[in-house]
């Protein structure tokens, strides 16, 4: 009987060890694949974005045929065809006190050659902005609606001085009220 009790005793130890060693061995091979999963997801939500991206940039239909090289171009002619104005700075009024607007303009051209136009022109265009904006008052561009409003008055009084077509958008890439 002591005999069976020293074997069961000896036996429990080694039982535990083994059973200590298949646990950790099991949580090795489960983070690994875990790990090579997660990794695998991550690339392909990647390719999946960059393949939007190339659509978008080429037309966005599935019959586009651009490569990969196409969809890249594109996408940097279109960055190549921004004409980033400097801050604009005015005093509006709101009511009861004189507050201060600073809006960054930014012209989206509608070829590279008329980049060339803006950087001739740009005292006249920056002329007429400055005029534009003394002109609004804090409720006039508070509001989403007033910023279009703004943004399309901007695009009538560049028109008037470039010649019409030449600039296709307008972007406000700073809009800060104080």
């Amino acid at each position: 009987m002591a005999a069976e009790e020293n074997a069961s005793a000896e036996g429990a130890p080694k039982n535990k060890k083994m059973l200590f060693i298949i646990i950790g061995a099991a949580a090795v091979v489960i983070i690994a694949l875990a790990v090579v999963f997660m990794g695998g997801k991550k690339e392909k939500k990647g390719e999946g974005a960059e393949a939007k991206v190339e659509q978008k940039a080429e037309g966005g239909g599935a019959a586009s045929s651009g490569g990969k090289e196409g969809g890249k171009e594109g996408a940097a002619g279109a960055a190549a065809n921004i004409f980033p104005m400097e801050p604009f700075i005015v005093n509006i009024y709101d009511g009861q006190e004189l507050r201060y607007l600073r809006v960054k303009v930014e012209f989206e051209t509608a070829s590279a050659d008329a980049k060339k136009e803006i950087e001739l022109r740009q005292a006249p265009l920056r002329d007429a902005i400055l005029v534009l904006l003394t002109t609004k008052t804090l409720q006039d561009v508070q509001d989403l609606q007033g910023k279009n409003q703004l943004r399309d008055e901007i695009m009538v009084a560049v028109n008037k001085i470039l010649p019409p077509g030449k600039v296709s958008k307008v972007y406000f890439t700073d809009f800060v009220v104080q």
